[in-house]
């Protein structure tokens, strides 16, 4: 097996690092800083982030998540892979790079399952980045883990589908141009071919933003919304896909997605270790610094192999996508997603550890990502479902007589 980076993507990463380095680091503490103080008002549409995504785009960068015949930069799972371990460093380099979520997974879906008049209206100005979107599916009634029992229904009445539900963590919302909406329009079919995924403009009457979730006490960015929909009437001409192929549509988004959380995981993994590293040598206490002491030590050298570890169990679930597609790589793909999740917050957790007060602090992105890391454990699948679904899948082999080889 080939471990190198393809020379290509070796360039890119390279005008990726100096963008953070020189453009988006400094920048950052201002851009969170604009967001506590002008929320809902989002830093990811001020002026300096149009600058840079054109920078971006003039350099070959934008959506590297989209084909290129849909705009984008035409790339395997694993070359964007790596691309994405350097943008998940900073909180605000999705955006910037045309790939932030949802509105990467939303494009994704609309490219491969919109009409070509959807495309127009919603795709392309999506994929220039113009708007923002969001994806309404969770609802604070029913578990997350099993959407099987999800309320929000969208009844048929003439040319137009009649939406009343309650969603929150649609993420995004504040200033979005339209969300993608998950609700039952076949109650009669099986559990898995009621669910409808629709178009929903915004501005739409009916569509209340109720509030902004705070997660572990902040508002920051696109935000978590609770969002309520009252009698909202849109086209039956917005549905993706087939009544009843929402489930399918979801598992179309999920695979890829759950791989690039996983490659910017690793990012903000590297970056928290990063910090670790350069502050231990910096600090002093007790008679030298803290990088002499056994139990840093001890974290460094720990936090070094799990970061590795994940980053090759993520490049090779990447790499049996391109390989073999995305069926064949569902096992490898929940391995990641619980394993790289718990990797990021132990590494997180001793880069806290070292910095001490100044850890838990806002004046170092550890904490930030602290906040953003925790929730890496539950949304996609919570960490027990995933784990589930790859222990019968094992255990299913060896009842037949096989296993499973990696």
């Amino acid at each position: 097996m080939e471990f190198s980076i393809p020379p290509h993507i070796a360039a890119m990463r390279t005008q990726i690092h100096d963008l953070l380095e020189q453009r988006i680091y400094p920048r950052e503490a201002d851009w969170f800083r604009y967001d506590e103080e002008h929320y809902p008002a989002c830093a990811e549409d001020l002026p300096e982030i149009r600058e840079l995504q054109a920078q971006v785009k003039e350099l070959g960068l934008w959506a590297g998540h989209l084909p290129a015949e849909a705009g984008g930069m035409g790339l395997g799972v694993m070359e964007y892979g790596l691309l994405n371990e350097l943008i998940g460093r900073s909180f605000f380099a999705p955006r910037i790079f045309g790939s932030n979520a949802p509105d990467s997974g939303n494009a994704e879906i609309l490219w491969h399952f919109g009409t070509d008049e959807q495309k127009e209206r919603f795709f392309w100005p999506l994929q220039r980045g113009d708007v923002r979107s969001f994806f309404s599916m969770t609802e604070p009634e029913v578990s997350g883990a099993d959407p099987t029992h999800l309320q929000t229904k969208a009844v048929r009445d003439g040319d137009h589908w009649v939406i009343n539900g309650h969603k929150w963590y649609s993420t995004n919302a504040n200033g979005a141009a339209f969300g993608i909406v998950m609700a039952e329009t076949e109650p009669d079919a099986p559990a898995h071919q009621r669910y409808s995924q629709i178009i929903v403009p915004a501005d739409t009457p009916g569509v209340e933003l109720v509030r902004p979730i705070s997660v572990m006490g902040h508002t920051t960015g696109g935000g978590h919304w609770e969002i309520r929909y009252n009698d909202v009437r849109v086209p039956l001409s917005y549905t993706l896909g087939a009544p009843g192929s929402g489930f399918a549509i979801a598992q179309t988004r999920l695979g890829p997605g759950r791989i690039h959380h996983c490659m910017r995981w690793l990012g903000q993994a590297q970056r928290g270790f990063d910090l670790l590293c350069r502050y231990s040598m910096e600090r002093q206490a007790f008679g030298g610094p803290l990088a002499e002491k056994q139990t840093v030590q001890n974290w460094i050298a720990e936090s070094a192999a799990e970061i590795q570890a994940a980053r090759l169990m993520t490049l090779h679930a990447a790499w049996r996508i391109d390989q073999l597609g995305m069926r064949a790589a569902r096992i490898d793909i929940s391995l990641i997603k619980f394993a790289v999740a718990n990797m990021l917050m132990q590494v997180l957790d001793r880069a806290i550890q070292v910095h001490g007060g100044l850890g838990v602090s806002d004046d170092t992105p550890l904490a930030f990502m602290w906040r953003q890391g925790r929730a890496a454990r539950i949304y996609d699948g919570p960490d027990e479902v995933h784990k589930m679904v790859v222990s019968r899948a094992i255990l299913k082999n060896y009842v037949n007589g096989k296993q499973i080889e990696w």
